[in-house]
């Protein structure tokens, strides 16, 4: 199934942006995990829309509603699953997307693959809404991780030209939490005020603007993974690739090593307490496909929002012929920023269920 990630701890997101409900499934998540649910409330919210006019003005709740996995909100070890209502479609605004894809949009691949039985409203089973279920998978996950000593935490690493400070060698849980409670999740508050800025350029322009997202953990042990193709990088890349927009994921300096020599990119090793570290982290904590115990450090890239209020051109596929499109209805001017607490979502997913495979299922 397409819309399933996962070994041990399988997550299957299901839904469609405009349909009655969208929800999640996760099997395998170990017994007797209590789940706090106002702290996974919490991360929910980081990822809301309707808070201000950076994002779209949809608003929805997102409160799940656990069908299954939980009692006194303790995993049971049932099959998790949990569902959110959906509240606040404009389905009218998609009407004329039909017959008109939307350019850089996957209006006109659904269409080839599934002809008029796509439900595109809000962009279907493609949408970004999609991320909200994924966030209580993950929510989830963090928590359990946490436990163990293992965090994860990102932030806005760039919008369109304007950049942040990056993570430092050796990002702590206290930095995470501060990124997580800010408003624009940012190091450097004036690089986080110039990127809001783009975007809010953007939205009057009736564009849209993407960004880049930095993701850490820190806390895993060495020996986490496989060499070629079932390396930590492989698990991680297949599942960020899901989160709708996701165009590029690198590991440690990424593209930037290629520019690089290997005097420079190699991280030299030393001793520090009795066990191995390195001086610096070009890897990005990976070495092999296989986890060295240093910070994991990864960052995905992020498309501009296609649907745009932009005149565009594109065709209609009842005449056969080219036309143009104005797209209606309520988008996010970037992805980027609320994608944030997805992508440790999606993060914190995978690696649970890497440590759940070097444990054989338990801790």
């Amino acid at each position: 199934m397409s819309s399933e990630f996962g070994n041990l701890l399988k997550i299957s997101v299901f839904g469609q942006s405009h349909g009655k409900a969208i929800g999640v499934v996760v099997d395998g998540l170990p017994a007797g995990e209590a789940i706090d649910l106002e702290e996974l409330d919490r991360f929910l919210d980081r990822r809301r829309t309707g808070k201000n006019r950076l994002s779209t003005a949809r608003k929805e709740s997102d409160v799940p509603v656990f069908l299954s996995g939980l009692e006194n909100g303790v995993t049971c070890g049932a099959p998790l699953c949990a569902v959110i209502e959906n509240g606040d479609q404009h389905s009218s605004d998609y009407s004329e997307l039909r017959d008109k894809p939307r350019p850089g949009h996957a209006d006109y691949t659904a269409y080839v693959k599934w002809r008029d039985q796509a439900d595109m409203r809000g962009g279907g089973h493609f949408s970004g809404r999609l991320t909200a279920p994924l966030c209580i998978a993950g929510g989830i996950a963090r928590q359990i991780l946490s436990r163990r000593g293992v965090y994860v935490g990102a932030h806005l690493w760039s919008v369109g030209t304007e950049q942040d400070a990056p993570f430092p060698l050796r990002p702590t849980k206290e930095l995470f939490e501060t990124v997580a409670a800010k408003p624009f999740p940012v190091l450097d508050d004036q690089a986080g005020e110039r990127m809001q800025a783009l975007i809010l350029e953007a939205r009057q322009n009736l564009d849209s603007v993407g960004g880049v997202i930095e993701c850490a953990a820190v806390g895993l042990p060495a020996g986490l993974g496989d060499p070629m193709f079932g390396g930590v990088e492989n698990r991680l890349a297949a599942a960020l690739f899901g989160i709708p927009a996701v165009k590029g994921v690198e590991f440690g300096d990424g593209f930037a090593a290629a520019r690089s020599c290997g005097s420079a990119n190699n991280d030299p090793f030393r001793m520090e307490d009795g066990r191995v570290v390195t001086e610096t982290n070009h890897a990005g904590g990976i070495l092999g496909g296989i986890t060295s115990g240093m910070p994991l450090v990864l960052r995905t890239a992020m498309k501009p929002t296609p649907s745009i209020a932009r005149p565009q051109r594109t065709v209609s596929l009842s005449a056969g012929e080219n036309t143009d499109l104005v797209i209606h209805g309520r988008h996010d001017p970037c992805i980027a920023h609320r994608a944030v607490p997805v992508v440790e979502a999606v993060t914190a997913a995978v690696l649970l269920d890497l440590l759940l495979e070097g444990n054989h299922g338990t801790f």
